[in-house]
């Protein structure tokens, strides 16, 4: 007989921020197969007789091709296994999950999705700012700075709308551009949140315009723009802390 596939969020990295659905297919789990980017802290409370295995997909490293994970996940369940596909965040949220799913399709192999907690819940909450504002943000758009092409365009934004850009890079004067751009002005507040939710969290408080000049935090990091995200703080297991926010006034 074969077996079955969960696709599985792990959420922004906080372990305690897995879901109970999420922790219990880990524990019932032959394999797993995690991304590059879930928390070790979730790696552990993985019981010790199931094979684990990283094939996380990192930028500039080598990396396991997606076609080979797709393999990966079939041939297992082929085998009888329960597999756990485990990713960071939510699954369904700038994952490869359509892909996967695909594959599984393909081969008649039985799979259920799992979401999580995405990382711009993750970050919005720890940084304590909402995503939505009904004095100044009506709107909310999730949106990535990288497509299979290369570089996303972002199109047109709207300066009510709350902008949360997922995997910004390390060149932040492209974004920065790209934000100018898409029609917002260079003193849209915005604030970079990295490794969300884990005692290594950052965040740093700034503009569009001056996002140029900032120094590259460490990934898992995401960007928050719009007049929320004036009201960022740096939040951690050791306490809060406000950062400095240069030449924004937001109209809340």
């Amino acid at each position: 007989m074969k077996g079955k596939v969960y696709l599985v969020g792990a959420g922004p990295g906080d372990p305690e921020l897995l879901t109970l659905k999420a922790l219990r297919a880990l524990r019932s789990a032959d394999t797993v197969l995690h991304d590059d980017l879930v928390s070790p802290e979730i790696i552990k409370l993985i019981p010790p007789t199931v094979l684990v295995q990283n094939v996380g997909k990192r930028c500039g490293r080598k990396s396991t091709p997606q076609e080979e994970i797709n393999l990966l996940m079939v041939a297992m369940a082929s085998a009888g296994l329960t597999v756990v596909r485990l990713k960071g965040g939510d699954p369904l949220v700038f994952g490869r999950v359509g892909e996967e799913i695909e594959s599984l399709r393909r081969a008649n192999i039985e799979f259920e999705i799992v979401p999580g907690i995405t990382a711009a819940a993750g970050a919005a909450a720890s940084a304590r700012i909402t995503l939505t504002d009904r004095r100044a943000a009506s709107k909310l758009v999730f949106a990535t700075a990288h497509c299979k092409s290369g570089r996303a365009a972002l199109g047109q934004l709207s300066p009510d709308a709350t902008v949360v850009l997922y995997m910004p890079g390390d060149d932040y004067s492209i974004v920065s551009a790209q934000l100018r751009n898409s029609g917002l002005p260079g003193e849209t507040p915005c604030a970079l949140v990295s490794q969300a939710t884990t005692e290594t969290q950052q965040v740093v408080r700034t503009t569009v315009g001056e996002l140029a000049s900032k120094i590259p935090l460490p990934a898992p990091a995401l960007l928050i723009v719009g007049a929320v995200a004036a009201r960022a703080v740096e939040t951690g297991f050791h306490g809060t802390q406000e950062v400095s926010l240069v030449n924004c006034r937001p109209q809340l």
